[in-house]
């Protein structure tokens, strides 16, 4: 398989691209005005508390007030270490309103949410996640091989005892990353200290800052998609500007020597993401309908708590049989659902309706294909199975937004609808309107403004029920267009 990451930095935006084998598998976003939050810690105040659903807003500096539930609210022992095993305290006794909080982000402000918030405080490199507050040492789920886990856990022990013995101690447990897989232990000892030290210097920062204020903030997108995104097995990291070049150089020799040599500069004239395809293919994510090879397609709906993906065989006839042409749709639809969440980066609760399958046997393998195509996400997700009703069950999580709200904003017209008014509809809705206001009050004539779609059908399909109307409140009806409505919006004004 072959790998490429594309990184497109432009003063106002950057923009990192994962393709694989040529098609484009995920997409992140940062603009310089609304830099993504997740991993960024801040000194807050406790600005109210809701016994009833065992949470408490926390004024971090933001626009909103962040969100934090009891249970992201860490119990502290006498050492000032999390008590991992302890129960969920009521909200009331964990905060108080005007107490100060230190936080982290574990989710972007999504809609009209705030961020959402945790006491879990970590610091991450490219092969460790550092828990201050805690001494678990836990791996990433990802490396399956039980051997391996264990050469991971030995060697951070090793590396923190030596550590310990040379006076660079610090007190705390670590996450090993996916890409820890493999690594030497003259890696880690180069990442633990350099942790270790962070956090004293963000201790010193948590002391002496103020309420509300940002006491660490994550990397910009371009070296977090080198830390958390890059291989070595990666065929290309390209990346077209001079300046970011350099600083991934450097920041490549210093973590990720393994990807240095892929690393290089893109000069052409022709855009990167166009060179690639990058920018039709998100233009398409923005779609809800996804066009199968063999024919068939997805329809894709997005809501604020779930998203639902419909299968259907659309034009592909099949070959064999119904059931088999049902199969085949199934097989591809799986593929590419499990991109299709990737690449418009759909969280939260996702029902998927495949085309309903007669065979136990189609449905295993369908479901295993859909397993094993995203096993390549770096999202978590997790599947259910099957439901009674046919659907398969899942989620993936959620961190940041979607695809389509970064890029999008509410329909000014339908208001989020996705559909307007037929022009017919809007008519009637007229018809009585003026019945209301000729019964309510006394004019000489009526002037009706509207769009010109919806004076036309007045004024042609609708003419006889106009005359009928004018008949029946005995006084006559002039209409304006008014080239600035959209087709749901109408005045009616008494002359």
């Amino acid at each position: 398989m072959s790998e490429e990451l594309l990184i497109n930095v432009a003063p106002m935006e950057t923009r990192v691209a994962l393709v694989e084998n040529g098609v484009l598998q995920e997409v992140y976003l940062e603009r310089t005005a609304r830099r993504g939050l997740v991993g960024n810690i801040y000194k807050g105040k406790v600005v109210r508390v809701l016994p009833g659903m065992q949470a408490a807003f926390v004024d971090i500096g933001l626009e909103r007030a962040g969100f934090i539930h009891a249970s992201d609210i860490a119990p502290l022992d006498d050492e000032g270490m999390e008590a991992r095993d302890a129960e969920v305290a009521d909200i009331g006794a964990s905060v108080r309103e005007g107490q100060s909080l230190v936080v982290q982000v574990v989710k972007d402000p999504i809609g009209s949410k705030g961020a959402r918030l945790t006491t879990h405080l970590s610091v991450s490199t490219r092969f460790l996640v550092y828990m201050p507050q805690t001494r678990h040492i836990g791996i990433s789920n990802r490396i399956e091989e039980e051997s391996e886990r264990e050469r991971l856990r030995g060697l951070v022990e090793q590396a923190s005892a030596k550590l310990s013995e040379q006076g660079q101690h610090g007190d705390g447990g670590f996450i090993l990353r996916t890409v820890a897989e493999g690594v030497s232990e003259e890696e880690l000892l180069r990442d633990i200290p350099f942790l270790y030290k962070l956090w004293s210097e963000l201790e010193q920062s948590i002391g002496a800052g103020s309420v509300p204020s940002v006491i660490y903030e994550d990397l910009p997108l371009f070296m977090r998609a080198l830390r958390d995104l890059a291989r070595p097995h990666m065929e290309k990291i390209r990346i077209d500007s001079r300046e970011a070049l350099g600083r991934a150089v450097e920041f490549a020799d210093r973590y990720a020597p393994e990807i240095a040599a892929r690393l290089e500069h893109y000069p052409g004239e022709r855009p990167l993401f166009d060179l690639y395809g990058v920018e039709e293919e998100v233009q398409k994510a923005l779609h809800n309908k996804v066009a199968l090879k063999s024919g068939g397609y997805l329809l894709v709906e997005q809501t604020e708590a779930m998203s639902t993906i419909d299968v259907n065989t659309g034009a592909f006839v099949g070959h064999r049989n119904l059931e088999e042409t049902i199969f085949k749709t199934n097989l591809e639809a799986a593929t590419s659902i499990a991109r299709q969440l990737r690449l418009r980066n759909l969280g939260g609760i996702i029902i998927i309706d495949f085309i309903d399958m007669k065979d136990a046997e189609h449905q295993r393998q369908v479901l295993r294909t859909l397993e094993k195509a995203l096993e390549k996400d770096h999202a978590k997700t997790s599947i259910t199975g099957v439901s009674e009703l046919g659907l398969v069950e899942m989620t993936r999580k959620r961190t940041r937004e979607s695809l389509g709200q970064f890029l999008c904003e509410t329909c000014p017209v339908c208001a989020g609808r996705g559909s307007l008014k037929s022009a017919e509809t809007v008519c009637y809705e007229i018809f009585r309107e003026i019945l209301r206001e000729a019964r309510a009050y006394d004019s000489e004539k009526i002037m009706v403004l509207a769009s010109q779609v919806v004076i036309d059908l007045l004024l042609d399909e609708e003419s006889a029920n106009v005359a009928d109307l004018e008949e029946f409140i005995e006084r006559p009806i002039q209409f304006q267009v008014e080239p600035i409505y959209n087709q749901e919006q109408y005045d009616i004004v008494l002359v």
